[in-house]
């Protein structure tokens, strides 16, 4: 039995296989129409389109969505922790030399506070007091902690305008004083008067530090009843770091 089509707009014309061996000599001859192709390559390019519209009617279209999110080039590290190195070493400069002769604006360390920078501090403080007495490290980050609590506190009763994280980042950046006399002390420790007065001299150093930028001029005349706490505070600050 022979089935065959006749060719209509380019198409090829069939034939069995007995008829193909009869003629000996068949030459197949035709062209090709290529009809217009468009492809789809939307959000559901490539998708069977049965189960697309399956999944859309049924209220689950959510799932052939595509987050885009992965095409966003992330971030440094340091920005997705929000840690502004110049920054921080601006706010070191500002606490080492408080003098306000040397032009720094010191009041960037009250008035934009950060967290990292201070902890960075007290956990270098806390590093150099492991020294031979390694359980005094929580209790120097106690100390910071609840610490600068007290001072908060303090000053908020006293009619201060301060949040808690500008006296945290306050108090733990006034920590750079303390360990700058660190190795001296190492040096010098066998004279009992110089190190006496170094000792004095760093303890000052950081709460003239500290309380200038927390006691401002709305405390009026209650001023010495913070700035004696914070004096206090880094004389215990320094008592962890010498065991004394």
């Amino acid at each position: 039995m022979t089935m065959q089509f006749s060719p209509n707009n380019g198409d090829f014309t069939f034939v069995s296989s007995s008829e193909a061996q009869a003629l000996n000599s068949t030459e197949l001859s035709g062209t090709i129409s290529t009809p217009d192709v468009k492809l789809n390559m939307g959000a559901d390019g490539g998708r069977d389109p049965y189960a697309t519209t399956f999944l859309r009617q049924r209220g689950y279209g959510w799932l052939l969505e595509v987050d885009d999110d992965d095409n966003e080039e992330s971030k440094p590290l340091l920005e997705e922790l929000d840690i502004d190195v110049k920054d921080i070493y601006y706010k070191i400069r500002c606490v080492l030399m408080p003098m306000p002769s040397l032009g720094f604006n010191r009041q960037v360390v009250r008035d934009n506070p950060d967290f990292w920078g201070p902890l960075a501090v007290v956990l270098f403080f806390s590093m150099i007091s492991i020294y031979g007495q390694f359980r005094v490290v929580s209790w120097i980050l106690t100390i910071w902690i609840f610490g600068s609590l007290t001072i908060f506190l303090l000053a908020r009763v006293l009619g201060g305008e301060v949040s808690y994280g500008q006296v945290l980042g306050v108090i733990g950046y006034s920590l750079l004083p303390l360990i700058v006399i660190a190795p001296l002390l190492l040096v010098i420790g066998r004279f009992d008067v110089v190190s006496t007065l170094v000792k004095l001299f760093g303890v000052f150093w950081a709460a003239y530090s500290a309380a200038s930028l927390l006691v401002g001029d709305e405390f009026k005349t209650k001023k010495p009843l913070l700035i004696y706490p914070i004096f206090l505070l880094y004389i215990y600050f320094l008592s962890l770091y010498t065991g004394v």
